[in-house]
């Protein structure tokens, strides 16, 4: 049961309680953790426009801060007594999901665990749902952990 955890982190309050609870599910069922975290290129590119000249010295900036998140997740799961490693992909991507389905397949993980911030309304709408796309295509269970700045159902 849930041998094999993939973890996508951000560095954000919400991704880390996701690995929170992932590492308390791998100490019950003895598994083991795979953090991941994605620089995305295409969004840096497309968010720099004018000052693309520039983009070089972000992205070097944002693989360096991919390591140290991915670094202090795999300290944290070490420190609980799980087994983990760390995937960091780069590249154009379009969807955080599209990476999550390939390393399901790759690794391969019996369950995926997403920290969601559970936006509703228009702010879903506008920020779109990584959560979501992740659930609606991932061939494995997905576990959401809510944010602590979730939003409460009406």
């Amino acid at each position: 049961m849930y041998q094999r955890i993939l973890v996508p982190i951000d560095g954000s309050p919400t991704s880390l309680q996701g690995l929170a609870e992932a590492i308390r599910l791998a100490s019950l069922t003895g598994g083991q953790l795979r953090l991941l975290h994605m620089v995305d290129a295409l969004s840096l590119t497309l968010g720099m426009g004018a000052y693309g000249a520039f983009s070089g010295d972000v992205y070097d900036a944002l693989q360096k801060e991919g390591q140290k998140i991915l670094q202090d997740g795999h300290q944290q799961a070490l420190a609980e007594g799980i087994a983990a490693d760390t995937a960091m992909e780069e590249g154009v991507r379009s969807r955080l999901a599209d990476l999550v389905l390939e390393q399901v397949k790759k690794w391969p993980a019996d369950l995926v665990v997403l920290g969601t911030h559970g936006r509703r309304g228009v702010g879903r709408m506008l920020l779109g749902s990584d959560a979501e796309q992740v659930v609606r295509t991932c061939p494995v269970p997905v576990l959401l952990v809510r944010g602590s700045d979730a939003v409460a159902p009406d």
